[in-house]
C-alpha cells in the first residue's frame, strides 16, 4: 500500500492532502533531514496525480521550509526540529519503532533487543538524565535489561538511594 494514498471523495483538495501527508511523514521522522523525496514525476505516478499538482505541493513545502529543491538532484528534507508540531518524543519513538521492527525482521526477539540496547547504552557511558558515571551500576542495568522487570526494579532502587 502506498504511503501517499489520498481520499478522492474528501472535501479537502488533493494537493492539500498530499502536502499534509508529506508534512506528517517529515515531522514524524519517516523522512529524516537530508533524505531525498521521490521525484515529482515518480510521486505523481504513485499517487495518481497530475505532475503540476505534485510540483505545486513541493513548491509549497519548499516555501514553508520543509524541503529544499536542488536543480537536477531532487528535493531533500530540511531540518524541521523548529517547526510546530515536531516533538523530540515523536521523532525518538519513530526511530525506536523502526529500529525494533528491523531487528525483529532480522529474527531478533524482544529480550535480545533489550539486552543489545542496554549493552550499547552501557558502552556509550552513563545515561545523562541519570547523572551517574558508575560503571558497576551501568553493568548491573545491562545484565538486568534482558528482563524489563528487573531493569525497572534496579532503576527504582537507584533512585531511592539518592
Amino acid at each position: 500500500m502506498s504511503q501517499f494514498k489520498l481520499d478522492e471523495n474528501s472535501s479537502v483538495p488533493l494537493w492539500v492532502q498530499l502536502k499534509n501527508r508529506l508534512i506528517y511523514l517529515i515531522t514524524s521522522g519517516a523522512y529524516r533531514t537530508g533524505d531525498k523525496l521521490p521525484t515529482v514525476r515518480g510521486l505523481a505516478a504513485e499517487a495518481n496525480l497530475n505532475y503540476n499538482t505534485v510540483s505545486k505541493v513541493y513548491q509549497s513545502l519548499e516555501a514553508d521550509g520543509y524541503i529544499q529543491s536542488v536543480r537536477r538532484q531532487g528535493a531533500f528534507v530540511c531540518d524541521v526540529s523548529d517547526k510546530p508540531g515536531v516533538s523530540s518524543e515523536l521523532l525518538i519513538e519513530s526511530i525506536t519503532r523502526d529500529y525494533v521492527r528491523r531487528c525483529m525482521e532480522l529474527g531478533w526477539d524482544a529480550p535480545s533487543i533489550r539486552q543489545l540496547l542496554a549493552t550499547v547504552i552501557n558502552q556509550m557511558g552513563a545515561d545523562p538524565r541519570e547523572g551517574e558515571d558508575d560503571a558497576d551500576s551501568n553493568a548491573e542495568e545491562a545484565e538486568a535489561a534482558s528482563g524489563i522487570i528487573g531493569f525497572d526494579r534496579i532503576r527504582k532502587e537507584r533512585r531511592a538511594s539518592r
